[in-house]
């Protein structure tokens, strides 16, 4: 197909630059989402011919990306890194009144990092031109690498950078989500609000008797801690997904948990005395343990009993938790609050996956006193 006028004409002032490895010539921009999508090419990996070096674009990412900008909830702050092959100076910089320009015509810019987000305008273009075709992004473009050079850069950029951590991650979305309503709507038409929800909950049940000083927060001093803040975040999901425990104020869901916690500590007193010996209030326990709560909940409530009363989890959890019983790595018989020793001297141990905790709920589940039906 023969360029068209707009793909010859195109000129985007840049600054040049080079890499440092190898001495690259770069040019660094803003160009707009149409003249982007018009000359774009993704170097997909292809196996059996060794060429390429991009794993196939993620539909449901792309999905969410052009959703999320559809909305303005989001902007494409960080560059794209991009490469044109077959570089000609002459041809694709012009220098004019101390200025440099950018001039590709119809050659090919090769996408070496950011596919998704040019996916997600390429789509945005062709369902609405007018709309999107002035969409600024930046971009930094290597002038003259060859495929190997840009395979080594694609290697770098995705293998050591370092992501997010899910504890600062969430902490920083229920920041964005109280400060933005139209991130909450995201969430919640994605499923998600009760990240934001479950985040809240943690922080104040961090200042509970049972929890303060324990739960470890993004980028505060971990010492003493015994569990990460987003480790419990994980472990509210399922409790937060029923209608009951979902439906009560944020006030009660922490009056609940505070009571639950005090019951459990009085029936194995020597778990929370010392927490690092133990890990019943680690990733492990605090997942089994709120999964237990629904069926706890349940029963309390059939039986008219408070559910924020501690001394009504101690009489019911008494029994179960006392007579929890497994092997130990070393080949002896854990119970009561042996069963969650850390290390070979305890049973938990064995349960720490997901089907093991499966399991473990289940076995506790067993022995809880029957819903009362009236």
């Amino acid at each position: 197909m023969p360029s068209t006028d707009t793909e010859t004409s195109l000129r985007i002032p840049v600054s040049l630059t080079t890499t440092q490895s190898n001495k690259i010539l770069m040019a660094v921009g803003i160009i707009t989402a149409g003249d982007l999508v018009q000359r774009h090419e993704v170097p997909t990996r292809d196996t059996r011919n060794k060429s390429g070096y991009q794993r196939d674009v993620s539909t449901s990412r792309v999905n969410r990306l052009i959703k999320d900008l559809q909305q303005r909830s989001v902007d494409l702050p960080t560059a794209l890194l991009l490469n044109i092959r077959n570089f000609n100076r002459k041809t694709h910089l012009v220098e004019e009144n101390s200025s440099t320009f950018f001039c590709p015509g119809g050659a090919k810019l090769q996408v070496v990092d950011g596919q998704h987000r040019v996916a997600a305008l390429d789509r945005l273009v062709a369902e609405d031109a007018g709309l999107w075709s002035s969409f600024k992004i930046p971009f930094v473009c290597m002038l003259g690498a060859n495929e190997r050079q840009e395979m080594e850069q694609f290697y770098v950029v995705n293998s050591t950078a370092k992501s997010v951590r899910t504890d600062l991650a969430l902490d920083l979305l229920k920041q964005r989500a109280e400060s933005d309503p139209k991130v909450m709507s995201a969430l919640l038409e994605r499923g998600e609000a009760w990240k934001v929800v479950a985040q809240t909950i943690v922080e104040k049940l961090a200042n509970t008797p049972v929890w303060q000083g324990r739960i470890r927060f993004p980028l505060n001093d971990g010492r003493n801690t015994i569990v990460s803040s987003s480790g419990l975040v994980s472990s509210l999901k399922k409790l937060l997904g029923t209608p009951y425990f979902n439906g009560v104020s944020a006030e009660n869901q922490i009056k609940i948990l505070d009571a639950y916690w005090k019951g459990i500590r009085k029936v194995l007193p020597d778990a929370f005395d010392v927490p690092s010996m133990y890990v019943i209030q680690k990733s492990t326990g605090v997942m089994v343990m709120h999964h237990l709560l629904i069926h706890v909940l349940e029963y309390l409530r059939s039986v008219g009993k408070s559910v924020i009363d501690p001394e009504a989890y101690t009489k019911v959890l008494d029994k179960p938790l006392e007579s929890l019983q497994g092997d130990t790595s070393a080949g002896g018989l854990a119970q009561g609050s042996d069963f969650w020793k850390a290390g070979h001297e305890g049973a938990a141990g064995s349960f720490s996956s997901n089907s093991g905790q499966r399991v473990l709920i289940e076995k506790l589940r067993g022995l809880l006193p029957p819903v009362e039906v009236e």
